[in-house]
């Protein structure tokens, strides 16, 4: 069978010209002495130096992003407060004991003093970061586990409590004579009562119970809630109750600040006679059971 000789001529042609076009070319840099040319490459490159100086660059980034602020270093000076005060009042002496009625000063709210802050309210607003961290997570936490009816209602038994447990206290220390069988204590609170018992054994001399205390020079107000003898030693006592035992003061958070301020506050005020000394003997101690805890803090807290 034959084929047109035009068509096979054009087959031919194809097959020649991909011959052609797969062929090589010579490159004009394959005579180069390549040895020779890196040898002057690294010869330019090691005699080359840059213009641009760690002065230059510095100025030339003020253009760009404006001049550099360089942070002040840290004091080394500790700081001090403005209202510098000293906790111990010299108008004031330690005055004996002299046995009469408790001191029960309440606090009254008017239009002279409605602006000075209370203790607890300074407290409050001046709270580090990390506790006021953790105070909301576990109020979080305790909204998602009971709900919001719930968690005011714990709130509100856990008040109710602590106002049981302070009337409890209070009665032991007004009782003329005192005896286990008179006392009748709620059932709410009777692991407190016995957390403390042995305590309650070693205050003597009750001066106040539940008492208002004014700082005149600091403008702040407190209610102390028992100023009295503790192992001969006078003392403001501030009752606390817990769920959780809290063996050291670290556990205690801001309570031993707030007993100094009551002392500051108990010293400046012209209701009491007497004032409340500083100790250099630190003699603090925490009581607690398997449910609870009483809190007994005096003089020696107010340097912690």
């Amino acid at each position: 069978m034959g084929f047109p000789s035009g068509q096979f001529s054009r087959v031919d042609n194809i097959s020649t010209s991909c011959q052609w076009r797969a062929r090589k070319k010579n490159s004009q840099y394959s005579t180069v002495d390549t040895e020779r040319y890196s040898s002057l490459v690294r010869e330019v490159l090691s005699s080359k130096t840059s213009s641009q100086t760690p002065e230059s660059i510095e100025d030339e980034d003020c253009q760009l992003y404006g001049p550099i602020v360089r942070s002040r270093p840290p004091s080394q000076q500790p700081k001090v407060p403005k209202n510098l005060h000293p906790l111990l009042n010299d108008a004031k002496g330690q005055s004996e004991y002299v046995p009469g009625p408790l001191a029960r000063i309440t606090l009254k709210r008017d239009s002279n003093n409605t602006h000075i802050p209370s203790v607890t309210r300074i407290l409050q607003k001046t709270m580090p970061p990390d506790q006021a961290f953790y105070l909301e997570r576990w109020k979080r936490r305790m909204i998602a586990e009971l709900g919001e009816e719930g968690f005011r209602e714990y709130s509100s038994n856990l008040f109710r409590q602590g106002k049981l447990f302070h009337a409890a206290i209070e009665d032991t220390f007004i009782q003329e004579t005192p005896s286990k069988e008179d006392q009748e204590c709620p059932a709410e609170v009777s692991g407190y009562i016995e957390s403390v018992s042995d305590v309650l054994s070693d205050i003597t001399g009750v001066r106040a119970i539940e008492s208002a205390v004014h700082h005149s020079a600091l403008q702040y107000l407190g209610i102390v809630d028992c100023v009295a003898q503790y192992r001969g030693s006078l003392c403001v006592i501030d009752w606390k109750t817990s769920e959780k035992p809290k063996p050291f003061l670290r556990h205690t958070y801001d309570n031993p600040l707030q007993v100094a301020a009551y002392i500051g506050a108990l010293n400046s005020d012209h209701n009491y006679n007497y004032q409340v000394n500083i100790t250099m003997t630190p003699d603090i101690e925490c009581f607690h059971d398997t449910s609870s805890i009483g809190h007994i803090g005096g003089t020696e807290l107010s340097k912690q």
